[in-house]
């Protein structure tokens, strides 16, 4: 059995992510339009280095990516959350790995980074992400009308959190 791992984004993964963000295009669209380039990595890594975003790959075996995670705008002290961002790859389409992997990154997130909550913001429309998050353990905390400008277009989202506490046997 291939294991699944996540880790953080190393500009050494630039080859394998361009080339499943080229195959999983038509995938991703509406809702993701990820790098498809050498300079769109860049551009992408340069800000999870400078900024206060950790990028994460979840890998099935050693270089085969099965979806990229963000945990953006982290903000520790009193509040300790971040917002949760994240694509899946085509070829791992429908069979439960970035179920596990999103598990992952929640489990890094509260063990290695300390946070206390996860915030996921999703287009009312994107039914795959919401069944993702609320298979992952989310709850759905509200509506959110105009909250992200996406394409020139204010849209509307729906807000879904994962606590630290909310983990099995973790309270």
């Amino acid at each position: 059995m291939t294991t699944l791992s996540v880790r953080p984004v190393g500009r050494g993964d630039a080859r394998e992510l361009i080339h499943a963000n080229l195959e999983s295009r038509a995938y991703h669209a509406p809702w993701a339009r990820p790098f498809t380039s050498q300079d769109g990595f860049e551009s992408w890594f340069a800000r999870l280095v400078t900024g206060p975003d950790v990028g994460l790959v979840a890998w099935h075996g050693a270089a085969d990516p099965v979806g990229v995670f963000t945990l953006s705008q982290i903000v520790m002290g009193a509040f300790c959350s971040a917002y949760l961002g994240y694509y899946g790859m085509k070829a791992h389409a429908r069979t439960g790995r970035m179920t596990r992997a999103t598990g992952l990154v929640l489990d890094y997130g509260f063990d290695q980074l300390g946070l206390h909550r996860v915030e996921a913001n999703i287009q009312p429309g994107n039914a795959a992400s919401i069944a993702l998050v609320r298979r992952a353990g989310f709850r759905r905390e509200g509506y959110s009308p105009r909250y992200l400008k996406i394409d020139g277009e204010w849209r509307d989202h729906e807000r879904w959190a994962f606590l630290a506490e909310d983990r099995p046997g973790r309270e």
